[in-house]
C-alpha cells in the first residue's frame, strides 16, 4: 500500500489561519500541500478496492481500524481518497466539523434518515420542503413505523406543538422553492435544544457562500451538489454536513446502503467548488437585479426574492445570509398559456426544472413539476399557472435583462 518514497504524499495541508475567504477555502482547504506523483491537482483514484503488500500489512491496517486511526481504506464503497479531499473542503466551507459525500442529494437525504431513525420515531418536517423529501417521509417511511408531522415552514407554534416524546428531528428547508422563504433558524434550533431534537436543514439554495447554518447551531445540513456546488450541469452529487459524532454514524451505514459517490463525480465536483464563491457572488448579483427589475415591469404581478424589501423574510434574510441566491421566482400578468408563451420567448435561459449551474434556467412549475395535477389542485397547493422560476447564471446581467425585456415586451405589445 505504500508509494516509492519520493511519491508519498505530504499530510500537512494550507494551514487554516490563513484560510479566512470563501474563495481561499473553495480552492485551498482541506486539500493536502503535496499530492501524489507531484500532481498540483488532487488525482482522481479511480479503483474499486485497495491492495495489501503482506499480511502484516493487513494485521497493522485491522489494528489501525480498531484504534481509529486508518489512512485509508480496503474497498472502494468505504471510502476513497479523490472523495475524501471534497468532503474536507466542503466541512470547511460550512464551518462544520464533517462531511460526507454521496451520490445525489436524494441519497444524501435517504441514507442519513435511514441512518438516524428507527420504527417508532417520529420527525416534524415543514411543508416547503422538496417535494421528493416530503415523498420519502411522508410515505416510504410510514412503510416502517415512522411517523411524521407536516407544518408550516415559518410557524414555530405549530412546530412546538407537533413535538411528542417519540420525536427525533425537525427538518426545514431555506431558501425554500419556489417562494425562497428563509426559515428564522435561531428560533428553530431554539425549540430543538429545548426538547433535545436534531435539526436537519437542506441549504442547497443558499450554499455555503451565503448561509452556514452550523455556526446557529444545526446538526445536519443537506446540499443537493448537483446544484450550486458542482455548479456545471454534468454531474449528480449530494452532501450531509455537520456533527462529527452524526456524520461517522451516516457514513457507517454508507458503506452497507451502497449510496457512494463515484471518484470521477467527487473530482467533477472538487474541481467545481474552487470557483463557487466566484459564480454565486455573480448569481447573487444577477438575480438582485433581475428581481428589482421584475418588480418594477407592468406585466408582473408579483416578485418573489429575499433581497427585495417586498420579501415576507427579507428582515430574516438580512440578518442571516451574505446573499440573497439566483433563483428568483415570479408570476406574470396572463395565463398558462401565455407564460409558456413567455418562457418560449426567452433565448438566454434554458427550460428545465434544476439550477445552480453556470447557464441560466427557466421553467413553469405548473407544467413541469406539477403537470399531473389539475389547475385547481395546483392552486390549492400554491403553484398558480402562471409562476415562473428563473434560476440565474453567470451570463452579463446587460444580456439577462434584454433577454427579459424582449420577452415580455411583446406580450405587452400584445396586450
Amino acid at each position: 500500500m505504500t508509494l516509492p518514497k519520493t511519491h508519498v504524499s505530504s499530510t500537512t495541508s494550507v494551514t487554516s489561519t490563513i484560510l479566512h475567504g470563501h474563495s481561499t477555502r473553495a480552492v485551498h482547504a482541506g486539500a493536502k500541500r503535496k499530492k501524489p506523483y507531484h500532481a498540483l491537482i488532487e488525482p482522481i483514484v479511480q479503483t474499486a478496492t485497495y491492495a495489501f503488500d503482506d499480511l502484516a500489512d493487513i494485521q497493522a491496517f485491522i489494528a489501525a481500524k480498531e484504534q481509529g486511526s486508518v489512512t485509508h481504506d480496503d474497498y472502494g464503497r468505504y471510502g476513497n481518497p479523490t472523495v475524501q479531499a471534497v468532503e474536507s473542503r466542503i466541512a470547511a466551507l460550512e464551518n462544520a466539523d464533517s462531511a460526507l459525500l454521496l451520490s445525489s442529494g436524494m441519497a444524501a437525504i435517504t441514507t442519513t434518515l435511514l441512518a438516524l431513525l428507527r420504527s417508532d420515531d417520529h420527525i416534524i418536517i415543514t411543508d416547503d420542503c422538496y417535494k421528493r423529501t416530503r415523498e420519502f417521509i411522508e410515505t416510504f417511511f410510514a412503510r416502517y413505523g415512522v411517523s411524521c408531522t407536516t407544518v408550516p415552514m415559518g410557524n414555530f407554534e405549530a412546530i412546538a406543538s407537533a413535538i411528542t416524546p417519540k420525536t427525533r428531528i425537525i427538518i426545514s428547508e431555506t431558501p425554500t422553492n419556489p417562494y425562497l422563504r428563509v426559515l428564522d433558524i435561531d428560533r428553530l434550533v431554539q425549540i430543538a435544544k429545548t426538547h433535545n431534537l436534531l435539526t436537519l436543514l437542506d441549504t442547497t439554495f443558499a450554499t455555503p457562500i451565503n448561509l452556514r447554518p452550523a455556526q446557529f447551531g444545526v446538526d445536519l445540513i443537506i446540499h443537493s451538489g448537483t446544484k450550486y456546488l458542482g455548479g456545471h450541469h454534468d454531474l449528480l452529487a449530494g452532501t450531509v454536513v455537520g456533527r462529527e459524532d452524526l456524520i461517522d454514524q451516516i457514513r457507517e451505514h454508507l458503506g452497507m446502503l451502497g449510496g457512494i459517490i463515484s471518484p470521477q463525480n467527487a473530482f467533477l465536483l472538487g474541481r467545481g467548488l474552487k470557483t463557487l464563491a466566484l459564480r454565486v457572488r455573480h448569481q447573487n448579483n444577477n438575480a438582485q437585479q433581475v428581481a428589482e427589475y421584475l418588480e418594477s415591469h407592468p406585466g408582473i404581478e408579483q416578485v418573489w426574492y429575499p433581497g427585495l424589501l417586498s420579501h415576507p423574510d427579507h428582515e430574516i434574510a438580512t440578518r442571516q445570509m451574505e446573499g440573497f441566491g439566483g433563483v428568483v421566482s415570479f408570476t406574470l400578468c396572463g395565463t398558462l398559456d401565455e407564460t409558456a408563451a413567455f418562457i418560449d420567448r426567452m433565448r438566454l435561459p434554458y427550460i428545465t426544472p434544476s439550477l445552480g449551474g453556470t447557464e441560466s434556467l427557466i421553467s413553469q412549475p405548473a407544467l413541469m413539476s406539477y403537470y399531473k395535477l389539475t389547475g385547481a389542485e395546483r392552486q390549492a397547493i400554491g403553484i398558480p399557472d402562471n409562476l415562473v422560476r428563473f434560476a440565474l447564471g453567470i451570463e452579463d446581467i446587460e444580456d439577462v435583462l434584454a433577454d427579459l425585456e424582449q420577452a415580455l415586451g411583446r406580450k405587452q405589445n400584445a396586450v
